[in-house]
């Protein structure tokens, strides 16, 4: 379940996905959170910065800085996270995860969960059909980033 102020995160997550596009790269944006303040955004920049590690979570956490803790936060993503950004959501112990699109691409939820984080599918139209269409128009791209 979603509250008012995720809502509002989600959108900024979304918002971050499209600067991303709008920019060249993989539509997938993130905010971290701590209570109603932003700790940072950020966006995928694989192509922008030819980093292949630089999705839209990690963007995000490189942009939060150092954190004595991150056990009182909550990561927004456009995209279910990859393995490698839920790796790092678990060893961050971030406890609550908000993803807009789990329909594009998924799997790494219940992975989330069976390490303690509370993962919510906000099931963001926008988000969802960005991605879609992203995917129908950039699959050598796509597929560069999910290493298919």
């Amino acid at each position: 379940m979603t509250t008012e102020l995720d809502r509002k995160f989600i959108e900024l997550a979304f918002a971050e996905a499209k600067k991303s596009a709008d920019a060249g790269g993989l539509p997938i944006g993130a905010v971290l959170a701590r209570g109603e303040t932003v700790l940072a955004c950020g966006h995928n920049q694989r192509v922008q910065h030819s980093d292949p590690i630089a999705h839209g979570e990690m963007d995000c956490l490189r942009k939060a800085g150092r954190q004595t803790t991150y056990r009182d936060t909550t990561l927004y993503t456009s995209l279910s996270p990859c393995m490698m950004c839920s790796g790092t959501i678990v060893q961050f112990k971030i406890p609550r995860l908000v993803i807009n699109d789990t329909q594009n691409f998924g799997g790494n939820e219940d992975f989330l969960r069976e390490h303690g984080v509370e993962v919510i599918d906000a099931a963001h139209d926008g988000s969802i059909t960005q991605m879609r269409e992203f995917i129908a128009s950039n699959a050598d791209l796509w597929n560069e980033d999910i290493m298919e």
